[in-house]
């Protein structure tokens, strides 16, 4: 192994392994949600508003990080970000996608409220283990920069002003690269709506 493939390699497997998996752990709780949808009009607007927050947290993160959100190997990055909504918060991904898969639990109001507590409390436990994995590589790619970030900018709740440091040499904002990144999430997002409206329209719920 070379040394820089021995220094991006994951320190904590487990972490690394549920980063690669990451874009399919949601498939479980999607597939509870349409069987046992309740769907409300007032649950549809609801859950679509957060669906919304959700995905401008997303897109707002992809037009600075671009491809290397799909990333599905080992972590890693060719650029500290701390521009756009890595300003207010280090994973303005991850939070949007919180607020997408509570979005999607609100609108299908299945199992309500179990089956969205235990939703939220594993989408907490995966980003949690797969952020410790990231800030290692971070912090050893970029070293007292990413220190002071980190000081400044939470995990998770954003803070209300910006961080800035002009020293940090940033990617350009491209709004096109992130669409075309952001497209498949954008899909898949459209086509679980479609099933729990169809599913609301025409299917008879499924007794407990």
């Amino acid at each position: 192994m070379d040394v820089k493939k021995k220094a991006n390699a994951p320190e904590n497997k487990f972490a690394a392994g549920i980063f690669s998996l990451r874009s399919y752990t949601p498939i479980p709780f999607v597939i509870l949600m349409l069987v046992f949808a309740e769907m409300t009009a007032e649950s549809f607007i609801i859950g679509l508003l957060l669906v919304l927050v959700g995905e401008a947290f997303r897109f707002g993160g992809v037009r600075w990080a671009g491809s290397e959100t799909r990333t599905t190997g080992t972590v890693g990055g060719a650029f500290l970000i701390i521009s756009g909504p890595f300003a207010y918060v280090r994973n303005p991904l991850y939070v949007g996608n919180i607020f997408i898969y509570v979005g999607i639990g609100v609108m299908s109001m299945a199992l309500f409220p179990w089956l969205h507590i235990v939703a939220f409390l594993w989408f907490v436990f995966q980003y949690i283990m797969i952020v410790s994995e990231e800030e290692k590589y971070l912090s050893r790619q970029y070293g007292e920069a990413y220190q002071e970030y980190c000081d400044r900018v939470p995990r998770f709740i954003p803070r209300l002003t910006p961080y800035r440091n002009s020293a940090v040499v940033q990617p350009p904002l491209n709004n096109k690269a992130g669409l075309r990144s952001e497209m498949r999430s954008l899909q898949a997002i459209v086509i679980v709506i479609i099933l729990l409206v169809a599913r609301a329209l025409w299917l008879p719920k499924v007794p407990l």
